[in-house]
């Protein structure tokens, strides 16, 4: 494996350092010895491959080394500063960008993944090879992922689809791109990938027997003016006809650019004359005709491309570029990394990671963990549209973005007092969808503000952001004197003065807490409705009984008076309370225990005793062990119990019916059901379902998936 590896490293680097990539590979074969992959291979194999696309990338040593070592600090008993002092700061450093975070605990599966793509992001932004290790390893485990089960599988695919695909998209990677797609396509809905499989193959001769015909016409064409070409025939992948077909409603037989001609020239003068060529040989189709060269793709992608029909009625794409121009297409910021005394440097491609830096500064705003993955997939790594100001600058929008958006994207204040907008000088409604190549000139007021009604208009995240941000600011003295005003309202009825329990020093507490800087703040949160009266009081309360050293007094709590919250339970919990009779209880909503849960109680102010899960986070992250209490399920009782379950699906007209049919054959009771998809087409469902037991709950999540169009099941709340 090493001699292939540095064989393909001199292919392109004859004065590469061979013992620096030996010492690499041994020093990772060495700490994985033992350690086997889920095929049963020695592991060595996953990081020997990952090399090995890099090497494919013609990338810098010391990326390639980075690759070796990307999994010795997440799975071996190797540092950072073992790295550092091995292989040097630099290398180090890349492998610290692709380590998961493994330290913290995360309230959820989905909080946990933000964080590692936030820290991940972080990385990028120092240097962009992070990135392109990760793409790597990703690619390698996905042609790897027959050997996981199948929720793995569909969870890496899925994650794949919504993250790395469009990274590798956005930094011009294409060919990476398009196998990451068709290979997570094939885990996400493998009856239709086959299906789409099968449709092709059965097409591929009679179609590449006609592209070939048509690459001999043009061959000869070129040949009598003179020009110089490679004409090769282009495939296209199948996540893009798949794409095509089912969020496109598009037939296999109406997709134009089924397979395509790619034209490769020496410069950008052949490629304009290659263009009237193919023109005057073939009928161009009108609107089909792109000019990535004249106006490249914030990617850098540049190319031609036209739809032309010959003479039978056949219709097939043609694409033109330059030698350079199709590096670039197909490894994007990796075919720009070259070589000058040692010091790898990216050329001019990153000036064109403007949209990076954005996420870079905008990730410093977002502390919600949803709120950065909803932001980044939807503003960052959404398909785009591309439109003009009136002096010409292009501006990337997320696709089925408004003038709204397009206002706050130039400038907050233009967003703030824009009354009206006019597109290619015709004005237009405010919910009006950008089109590519519009040009957006936005009316302004001196007395427009924002409406509420605009966050339902909005497609991008950082517009939406804004809008609030603005009625924070315009209320911010009346949700200040409400939040103060609420706290002491709270402090009153919990049986305490105003004055002994908020406390200065108190409060500031509660402030690290919650992470807000200062008091007037936390009381414009509270008065806004972003921040929880209960968040804040459960911290003073605590604070106050440390203090004066006193137990709890449980009869505060109504315990004798206490009725159970779901009528269904005959005033019955079904939980027994050790050395309490008739306890009031209430089900934590953080994780909505079921019988055969590991429990316990927890004694809160007023509200009797919360049941939570052993596992909880919340209970979990409690110092206060003195208001713990021993529970257990009382067997005789036969109750219905609230269980929480998100599930991911394809984004179809009959999957919500499927999944309520799921719930209804296995004779439980569907409380409630949400759903909400994204611009991929994934759909989001919530459902609460009444059970009796823990079995119940796994057996309904086992069924849901196997519905052909889900992807992932699994309880929430923990």
């Amino acid at each position: 494996m090493l001699e292939t590896l540095l064989e393909k490293i001199k292919s392109y680097n004859p004065n590469i350092d061979e013992a620096f990539i030996r010492k690499g590979f041994e020093f990772a074969e060495e700490k994985h010895r033992g350690q086997k992959r889920n095929s049963g291979e020695d592991y060595i194999i996953h990081p020997y491959h990952v090399a090995l696309i890099l090497a494919e990338m013609n990338m810098d040593p010391a990326t390639i080394v980075a690759g070796l070592l990307h999994d010795v600090v997440e799975d071996t008993d190797v540092a950072y500063e073992d790295v550092r002092e091995l292989f040097g700061e630099e290398v180090a450093n890349l492998v610290d960008g692709v380590t998961k975070l493994k330290k913290l605990s995360y309230q959820t599966k989905q909080e946990k993944q933000a964080e590692n793509i936030r820290k991940m992001v972080l990385a990028m932004a120092k240097d962009i090879r992070v990135i392109i290790v990760k793409l790597a390893d990703r690619l390698h485990n996905l042609r790897t992922l027959e050997y996981m089960n199948e929720a793995k599988k569909k969870e890496k695919a899925l994650e794949t689809i919504e993250i790395y695909a469009p990274l590798a998209d956005r930094l011009g990677m294409s060919r990476i791109k398009w196998e990451l797609e068709d290979l997570s396509l094939r885990y996400l809905d493998p009856d239709n990938y086959y299906k789409l499989v099968d449709m092709v193959n059965k097409r591929r001769t009679e179609r590449m027997d006609f592209i070939n015909r048509m690459i001999d016409r043009l061959q000869i064409a070129l040949i009598d003016v003179n020009i110089k070409a490679d004409i090769h025939g282009r495939p296209k992948n199948f996540y893009s006809i798949y794409k095509k077909m089912h969020f496109k409603g598009r037939a296999f037989d109406e997709i134009y650019d089924l397979s395509a001609i790619r034209v490769l020239v020496e410069s950008i003068n052949d490629c304009y004359a290659v263009l009237g060529v193919v023109h005057t040989l073939f009928k161009p189709i009108p609107g089909r005709f792109k000019d990535y060269i004249a106006m490249p793709k914030p990617n850098k992608y540049q190319s031609l491309h036209t739809t032309v029909m010959d003479d039978q009625g056949e219709t097939f794409e043609v694409q033109i570029r330059t030698y350079d121009m199709h590096r670039t297409a197909e490894y994007g910021i990796a075919a720009h990394w070259k070589y000058k005394e040692g010091v790898n440097k990216a050329t001019s491609f990153d000036e064109n990671l403007t949209w990076l830096r954005q996420l870079l500064e905008w990730q410093k705003d977002v502390n919600d963990p949803n709120d950065f993955m909803e932001t980044l997939k939807i503003d960052f790594l959404a398909d785009e549209v591309y439109v003009f100001t009136p002096n010409g600058d292009v501006i990337n929008l997320p696709e089925g973005s408004t003038p709204i958006d397009f206002a706050y994207r130039v400038h907050t204040g233009v967003g703030n007092t824009c009354m009206g907008a006019k597109i290619n000088g015709r004005i237009v409604p405010l919910h009006y969808h950008l089109k590519n190549g519009d040009i957006v000139e936005i009316i302004t007021g001196s007395n427009a503000e924002p409406s509420l009604d605009w966050l339902n208009i909005v497609k991008s995240s950082q517009a939406k952001s804004k809008i609030r941000q603005y009625f924070k600011v315009k209320d911010r003295d009346k949700n200040i004197e409400r939040g103060r005003e609420s706290l002491e309202r709270e402090a009153k009825k919990l049986g305490y003065r105003v004055g002994d329990i908020l406390r200065d020093d108190w409060l500031n507490e509660a402030l690290d807490k919650l992470k807000i800087p200062n008091l007037e703040d936390m009381y414009a949160a509270v008065g806004y409705g972003s921040v929880t009266i209960n968040q804040v009081m459960a911290k003073l309360v605590d604070l106050y009984h440390k203090e004066h050293k006193e137990p709890i007094d449980l009869s505060s709590l109504n315990l004798s008076e206490g009725k159970a919250l779901n009528k269904k339970l005959k005033n019955n919990s079904g939980v027994i309370v050790k050395g309490l009779d008739n306890a009031k209880i209430r089900f934590a909503k953080c994780c909505n225990p079921v019988p055969g849960d590991d429990i316990i109680g927890y004694v809160t102010m007023g509200r009797g005793v919360s049941i939570h899960r052993m596992d909880c986070l919340n209970i979990a992250q409690n110092d206060d062990k003195s208001r713990y209490l021993e529970v257990k399920w009382d067997t005789g009782e036969n109750g219905q119990y609230t269980a929480q379950i998100e599930i991911q699906a394809m984004d179809k007209s009959t999957v919500i019916g499927d999944v309520a049919n799921r719930i209804n054959d296995s004779r439980l009771n569907l409380v409630s059901l949400t759903a909400k998809n994204t611009k991929d087409h994934i759909l989001f469902i919530n459902v609460k379902v009444e059970l009796h037991n823990i079995d119940e709950l796994d057996l309904l999540i086992k069924r849901l998936k196997k519905l052909k169009s889900i992807y992932n099941a699994y309880r929430v709340g923990s």
